[in-house]
């Protein structure tokens, strides 16, 4: 084909030039003084980008790792935790809780919607055992946007670990830590970071390491009581992905160079444009309120083939596109546009949208989708409400 093929995925994203030529260096030794000097910038980089004064650990591992790295580091067999569950991951958390031996307490969510604070509340007031809350920031099986900024006061009231999933938000939406009072903030290397899967990234407060202490897990090798040591001694515990932390420092300096706010703003310019081309073209995004920046799930009407549309998507028109996960399998496109896509990816993927949705027999409602989307991103974009960027209530809910 002559088409461009572009990654419009929830991860893995596409990576910049300077992050592969990063890989392509030759290798060195991870505990000699270079690869050092290499993971001080980057613990600088990512406090920076976890809003942390903490240490952030790296593990070689996906973002799965350091959720079950949390569990068993956070809580010990017999403890009692609350689990956000409005989708596939927060689906994930309860699994690795009881996988663990905890007693996990289901806060049920319909998929498409974000919990409320006062869910929370009432779940927290129903257990007074529970030690912790398990929470998505950003719930990527459909990509609704949690109230973090709201859970963490409420954790802290209730003494709670606020243990949460950034999987999808570090890197694309503010996720403070410390401002928003997270206990235990993780996340990913293949979605906002911009790098190929197989590094995973977490920080804890100062009553969550407490808490670690007191649990005394056992884990050989996500004891994150000894990453932390090693960490302060400039170190990984276990052999690192050497490459991947030299694609992470690019990645880290890209931020740095552009600034996070204008890496927030391009993310949310992004999410407007989707919405309002998908919008034009008749069709409607799963999420209403509350909605993730760098995902935009959209429902299909009934009698559209998902699976069919998400081939012809990539076969016709080189733009790759993720589908529905269990009970939304076929029936929502979730289209990616975290990490390293500009607003010319974003337009071919509205068009493939577009053509491959007739093809299976959709009706456009709208000619100008393309038109409409831009016009939106570029009002986004310099709209100014990214001025105060820490300050989410600047946003539409």
């Amino acid at each position: 084909m002559f088409n461009k093929l572009r990654l419009l995925t929830p991860g893995p994203t596409p990576l910049p030039e300077e992050v592969r030529l990063a890989l392509a260096r030759d290798m060195i030794h991870h505990r000699k003084p270079a690869f050092k000097k290499i993971l001080a910038s980057c613990q600088k980089g990512l406090q920076t980008l976890f809003g942390t004064k903490e240490p952030v650990l790296l593990l070689t591992a996906t973002g799965t790792g350091a959720m079950d790295a949390a569990v068993t580091n956070c809580f010990a067999p017999g403890e009692k935790v609350l689990v956000v569950e409005a989708g596939k991951f927060g689906e994930r958390w309860r699994e690795i809780a009881t996988a663990h031996g905890l007693l996990s307490v289901s806060i049920p969510v319909e998929w498409g919607r974000a919990v409320t604070k006062d869910e929370v509340a009432a779940a927290a007031a129903a257990h007074p055992d529970a030690t912790g809350l398990l929470v998505q920031a950003s719930e990527t099986a459909t990509g609704a946007l949690h109230p973090i900024e709201e859970l963490g006061p409420l954790c802290r009231e209730r003494k709670l670990l606020l243990v949460v999933d950034g999987i999808s938000a570090v890197g694309i939406s503010p996720c403070p830590m410390d401002d928003w009072s997270i206990d235990c903030l993780l996340t990913g290397s293949q979605k906002g970071l911009m790098l190929p899967p197989g590094l995973a990234f977490m920080s804890l407060s100062p009553r969550a390491w407490a808490k670690v202490e007191a649990v005394k897990p056992k884990n050989f090798y996500f004891n994150l009581l000894a990453e932390r040591a090693k960490v302060a001694g400039g170190q990984t515990l276990f052999t690192s992905a050497v490459n991947l932390v030299l694609g992470l420092e690019a990645c880290l300096q890209r931020f740095d160079a552009i600034g996070l706010e204008n890496v927030y703003r391009k993310q949310w310019a992004l999410t407007m444009c989707a919405r309002a081309g998908v919008k034009a073209m008749g069709l409607e995004p799963l999420v209403a309120q509350r909605f993730t920046w760098g995902l935009t799930s959209v429902k299909l009407p009934e009698g559209i083939d998902g699976q069919k549309l998400l081939a012809i998507a990539a076969d016709s028109y080189g733009v790759v596109f993720a589908g529905g996960q269990d009970r939304f399998k076929g029936r929502i496109v979730r289209i990616g546009h975290m990490g390293h896509v500009d607003w010319a990816d974003l337009a071919a993927g509205l068009h493939a949208l577009a053509r491959s949705y007739q093809r299976c027999g959709g009706y456009v409602g709208g000619r100008d989708y393309l038109e409409k989307g831009l016009a939106a991103y570029e009002e986004a974009l310099e709209g100014g409400k990214c001025g105060a960027i820490i300050d989410v209530s600047s946003f539409p809910a």
